[in-house]
């Protein structure tokens, strides 16, 4: 069985743990447990080198169901699994401190989800309403997502990473190595 553990009693001393924060990089970005690191529940197995075999791990989600999921996942391979009974939102109900990034962007995945929702959606009230050739659409949307899910490859995926708001952004520095080498000498 999984063992639970309270916000009051993670705040003792004597209860030492590695925090692991299994959502999304979005999700964590925009509230959590200081101290806590991201490792995503789909990378958690391919990750377990990562983490210190000799302290026990906790693990955090929003509310606790994806950090009991990946608790069963790691059980047995890592015994001393245990899960922030409430998440996160336990966390800030007990007025305790959240590390947030103020800018976040959606995942991919979540815009292809929303993307695809829209296409199938337009493509059905187009069919409906105007001509049953839009009903093409929305098969061709759900071809793409077998495609995707068989072959790991989203083509929709790709054109959102390349969108404006999806670009990383460049940081500006303020001397250029050109310049470090020139006071240099």
């Amino acid at each position: 069985m999984i063992r639970s553990v309270t916000v009051a009693a993670l705040k003792q001393p004597s209860n030492q743990f590695q925090l692991v924060d299994v959502r999304s990089p979005s999700e964590f970005a925009s509230g959590h447990i200081p101290v806590a690191v991201n490792i995503p529940m789909d990378q958690i197995e391919g990750r377990l080198d990562d983490l210190r075999p000799d302290i026990p791990i906790l693990l955090i989600c929003q509310m606790g169901k994806r950090a009991r999921m990946t608790a069963s996942l790691l059980e047995p391979c890592r015994p001393e699994v245990a899960v922030l009974e409430g998440g996160t939102n336990a966390w800030i109900q007990a007025g305790l401190p959240v590390v947030a990034n103020v800018k976040t962007r959606w995942s991919l995945e979540r815009q292809v989800r929303l993307g695809a929702g829209c296409l199938v959606l337009l493509g059905t009230v187009l069919g409906l309403f105007v001509n049953l050739n839009w009903l093409y659409l929305s098969a061709s949307v759900g071809l793409g997502l077998m495609f995707a899910g068989l072959t790991d490859l989203c083509p929709m995926a790709e054109v959102l990473g390349r969108m404006p708001w999806n670009l990383s952004r460049q940081c500006k520095t303020p001397i250029t190595e050109v310049e470090i080498s020139r006071t240099a000498s």
